[in-house]
């Protein structure tokens, strides 16, 4: 018999298909699934119910979907903090080239718990940085995810164009051509779980235009569709990008990405913010995903990504943290506020994003791109159970009556209860399975072990 989660009492933002909300509602969780969601009270005789939960004075929603993040940052975060994107890789490339099994699992430990504990419920890392004989870096990331409890998919990501090549990474940063080839397939076949439901999915993600081949990016999509996987990387984030891809290959990234198989709907790509109108329909036209990032865009002086003009395409879009290295707080939750402001900063000023819009792109928005929309990003009968309720009776929230603009536009709401799976992972605002405090303090020592050894001592 299914063992059941009842909640009752709470508003509830379903972030469907037709936006449903209810001013007081129920959700029902049987086992890992939801199994109805509601006006009103929760159906009468239910069995074996294990848990009700009267959440009066809460928000629930759907989990929220990180869709690009670097974990390892985690250990490098408030160093160079002046800097634009490309100056700030070739300051920190030689510090990130000596990271470790041991650094990569602590700081990937630090940003999932982050994450979690403000209500993210599938995580992503995109890992790119492999030093020659440090370890089971991809293992080790996937174990510190397996631990918090989280759903998460590893982009395992790859660089071979150093800077004899004229990319941006030291020579000692990248791997070959084929060794970049054969050990990602070899983490495609021993993690990815392509079932209903999976905790780990793997994703074949070379890094970014300036720091890997064409061959790499040709032979990596070729990789990811042979073994049914998706592709991710970094693509029309700056417009010393837009210059190095003109220079470098005669055309822009869009061009570019499109002209090496990197476009479709089994594609995201972070950032996107140099995006011309011929670009935005070409992500259109072939469905190619987008993370958006503003922290980090605003942090590293991008620019602002045309989200709205995206939306009205048919781009599907998504949010991500990005790494720690330029977005020090390593939340998701609140990308949802910056989203909404940053972009009515750009053309679109007061009609740019609704609340509505920035939770939708923080929750059924990542599922999109993470090719997950059928399992999660929406409070619907028949998908996991990965949802969060936010607490919003307390000083922060009280006097706001519309539960979503208080969500996003209010502070950081604290999380009572965040399922995966219909499994607790917080409880009020704290993580069920791992240690914060021991977490927070060998994430303190693997930094300081790094800086040591960067600064060749």
């Amino acid at each position: 018999m299914a063992q059941r989660i009842v909640i009752e009492n709470a508003a509830i933002a379903t972030v469907d298909a037709r936006d449903t909300e209810h001013a007081s509602g129920h959700v029902v969780v049987a086992d890992d699934v939801i199994e109805s969601v509601g006006a009103g009270p929760a159906p009468e005789g239910l069995t074996d119910v294990v848990r009700r939960i009267d959440a009066s004075g809460h928000l629930v929603t759907p989990g929220l979907v990180n869709t690009h993040h670097h974990f390892y940052q985690w250990i490098t975060r408030g160093l160079a903090t002046d800097h634009n994107l490309f100056d700030w890789l070739v300051a920190l490339y030689p510090t990130w080239a000596r990271i470790d099994e041991q650094m990569t699992y602590a700081a990937a430990r630090g940003s999932l718990a982050m994450m979690a504990r403000g209500g993210v419920t599938t995580a992503m890392d995109h890992h790119y940085v492999f030093p020659k004989g440090s370890g089971d870096l991809s293992g080790s990331i996937i174990r510190a995810a397996r631990e918090t409890g989280v759903r998460f998919t590893l982009a395992r990501g790859s660089m071979d164009r150093s800077e004899k090549d004229g990319g941006l990474p030291p020579d000692f940063a990248v791997e070959t051509l084929d060794g970049a080839l054969a050990a990602t397939e070899a983490t495609v076949r021993a993690h990815h779980d392509a079932s209903f439901g999976a905790m780990t999915q793997v994703a074949v993600a070379p890094c970014s235009p300036f720091s890997v081949s064409t061959e790499l990016l040709k032979q990596g999509a070729e990789l990811a569709r042979r073994l049914g996987v998706r592709l991710h990387t970094h693509g029309s984030e700056t417009v010393e990008e837009e210059k190095f891809c003109h220079e470098l290959f005669g055309m822009g990234p869009t061009d570019y990405f499109e002209s090496t198989g990197w476009l479709g709907e089994d594609v995201w790509m972070a950032h996107c913010v140099h995006m011309n109108d011929s670009d935005i329909d070409a992500f259109a036209r072939t469905r190619t995903g987008v993370a958006h990032c503003p922290s980090s865009n605003a942090r590293l002086a991008a620019g602002i990504a045309r989200v709205p003009d995206m939306l009205a395409a048919g781009v599907p879009v998504g949010l991500g943290v990005d790494g720690t290295a330029s977005n020090e707080s390593g939340e998701l939750h609140t990308e949802l506020r910056n989203a909404l402001l940053v972009n009515r900063l750009g053309p679109h000023r007061e009609a740019a994003l609704t609340a509505r819009q920035a939770l939708r792109l923080g929750t059924y928005g990542g599922a999109q791109v993470l090719g997950r929309a059928a399992e999660i990003g929406s409070l619907e009968p028949g998908k996991l159970a990965d949802l969060v309720l936010w607490k919003l009776d307390t000083l922060a929230h009280a006097s706001i009556a519309d539960p979503v603009a208080a969500l996003v536009l209010g502070a950081a709401a604290p999380v009572t209860l965040s399922l995966v799976g219909g499994r607790a992972v917080v409880e009020d605002g704290r993580l069920l399975h791992v240690d914060e405090d021991a977490i927070a303090r060998s994430t303190r020592d693997e930094a300081r072990r790094l800086a040591r050894i960067a600064a060749g001592h």
